[in-house]
């Protein structure tokens, strides 16, 4: 491991100061991908700003009927806390379908959000990676590509984002408050993360020094009627193939509206917006399930070794809605 400094932040805006002195420096939360990427090699930094100690552990309900999440909020606490297993049930079991019980007793909000792709090429320093050595060349084209991107890839790169907790918030129209050189803004969580394009190394559009602080759920009543489900080679500790996060309004066996997106087929969370406009104003059907997804899954690119992630993420989004209806019926 190479040297780096070391301080920990006492405020925001110091920490937010202390990264923007550097250009070499970055944030550090719980650690828990950060310190893999030292020791594995594939990053570098010159000083780590400790910011896990500043106080945004809470989970605050919000005047309108939303809530907040601070961003150091562990995951563990977050799926057990009682506002959002009732409210948002979706968010609590994306969370535990995530890492280990070890890992959510220490990750946190921001950190999660922030988690680097688990591609094999990029965690492997001596393999070309575009996302790691901007124009190095992309080794899982060509290569071992059975958990890559079937939506969003460009050339450069066809990885997919790890996050269980991230593809929750983008159906539930999440917004994440960030802290940076030019003061506080708010990013749609379903704009925080970027495709690869041409610039496959920059996963975010956050900027150096932006601290991300919060993160706010809106209120959605009917997101009482929602569930993540996920598909992966373990039944523990192992990324998506594909994920499911949705929810549906229903009356009168009628899909007023639905909130959908997949986790393990893109280089960010994919919001299924093809697939809600599909189902709005729709009877509540397995066959009805099926056409919306097949409207979203039309446009989907599968590589050499991934082709069975369509009929996958079709089977998984048919069964998770035909679940939330049955809900309804009870």
């Amino acid at each position: 491991m190479r040297e780096f400094a070391y301080e920990r932040a006492d405020d925001a805006a110091g920490a937010v100061a202390a990264v923007l002195a550097q250009p070499d420096a970055v944030f550090l939360g719980a650690g828990t991908n950060l310190v893999d990427h030292l020791k594995l090699g594939i990053i570098a930094p010159g000083r780590l700003v400790d910011v896990s100690r500043l106080p945004f552990d809470e989970v605050t309900e919000r005047p309108e009927g939303g809530v907040r999440i601070g961003a150091a909020v562990r995951n563990a606490d977050l799926a057990a806390h009682p506002i959002i297993r009732a409210r948002y049930p979706m968010l609590s079991s994306a969370l535990l379908a995530g890492a280990s019980a070890q890992l959510r007793n220490l990750a946190t909000t921001g950190g999660n959000l922030l988690q680097r792709t688990r591609c094999p090429y990029f965690q492997d320093p001596s393999t070309p990676c575009n996302k790691r050595e901007p124009g190095s060349g992309c080794s899982a084209i060509g290569g071992f590509d059975r958990d890559h991107a079937i939506f969003g890839a460009s050339s450069a790169c066809i990885a997919t984002h790890p996050s269980d907790m991230a593809v929750a918030l983008v159906a539930l129209d999440a917004v994440v408050r960030v802290l940076g050189a030019n003061g506080e803004r708010e990013i749609p969580v379903v704009d925080l993360h970027r495709l690869p394009g041409d610039e496959p190394e920059r996963d975010t559009v956050l900027e150096h020094g932006d601290l991300i602080t919060a993160v706010d759920v809106p209120a959605l009543d009917w997101a009482t009627r929602s569930t993540y489900r996920k598909v992966r080679d373990r039944a523990s500790f192992a990324f998506a193939l594909v994920s499911v996060a949705a929810a549906l309004d229903i009356a009168d066996g009628v899909v007023r509206d639905a909130r959908i997106a997949f986790g393990g087929v893109a280089h960010k969370p994919w919001r299924a917006r093809a697939a809600e406009d599909a189902l709005r104003g729709t009877a509540a059907t397995e066959q009805n399930f099926a056409a919306a997804a097949d409207t979203e899954l039309a446009a989907a690119r599968p590589q050499r070794q991934n082709a069975f992630k369509i009929p996958l993420a079709r089977t998984v989004l048919v069964a998770t809605l035909r679940e939330l209806t049955e809900q309804e019926a009870r």
